[in-house]
């Protein structure tokens, strides 16, 4: 039997990037269905490692996951840590408000709380909106992105910061929420793996090249992300 792909992700339902794990359906999402392309092309079983957020790039380094494919920016700060393949996804990002709070520009929040995850892409935005008082999410939570809707539905935080295809459920006419403004930040995603693993690293790339070649990684994208453009076209 071939050697499973492990790869490292929180137990989260953040559709369309990924739903919660079941033990009859597994995973489904996006990033699920780059995971299941991938082993297709390997030759390799998935399987999900499921950890904290916090807890995902330490996976890979302490080696009890082969990879993480998890929402994961290519930032300086991590690339510090890991290496990254080639992006399976470009994101813009976006500000997401409770409806009618007025806010429809960076010069909405001066004063106001704003929630990111911390040590993320994100974050490094919520940072460069003069006046605002960033407020960070992540340690030890099991379902970060619930978290930050529950403390923006509660009035403890006043907009949220996210890459886009998070709030793509949302829709324009949810009853409680609207998205204020999109940054046009071009947020490369890759596949994140322990640098004492060069060859781990290439058999991702080459995988992952192939499956941009062959159309099956735009099919995945279509699949699940039908609204937003896809970012490998020619």
């Amino acid at each position: 039997m071939s050697t499973p792909l492990r790869l490292a992700c929180l137990d989260a339902d953040a559709p369309p990037l990924f739903s919660l794990w079941t033990p009859q359906n597994g995973r489904t999402g996006y990033e699920p269905g780059v995971a299941e392309a991938l082993g297709d092309e390997l030759g390799r079983p998935v399987e999900w490692i499921r950890v904290p957020w916090v807890d995902m790039i330490p996976a890979v380094q302490r080696g009890d996951a082969d990879a993480v494919l998890c929402g994961q920016g290519i930032t300086a700060e991590r690339q510090a840590q890991v290496d990254f393949t080639r992006p399976y996804a470009v994101f813009h990002e976006g500000v997401l408000v409770r409806r009618s709070s007025g806010i429809n520009g960076p010069e909405g929040l001066v004063g106001r709380k704003v929630a990111a995850i911390e040590n993320s892409t994100n974050m490094t935005l919520v940072e460069t909106f003069t006046g605002a008082v960033p407020v960070a999410f992540g340690a030890g939570s099991d379902d970060v992105y619930a978290d930050m809707l529950a403390a923006l539905s509660a009035g403890e935080v006043d907009a949220v910061v996210d890459d886009d295809v998070v709030f793509v459920p949302l829709g324009a006419t949810h009853p409680d929420y609207e998205l204020a403004f999109t940054v046009q930040t071009a947020n490369q995603w890759g596949i994140a793996v322990a640098k004492d693993r060069p060859d781990t690293l290439a058999e991702l790339n080459d995988a992952l090249a192939r499956l941009v070649e062959s159309g099956r990684l735009r099919k995945v994208w279509e699949q699940w992300l039908p609204t937003l453009d896809y970012p490998f076209g020619t």
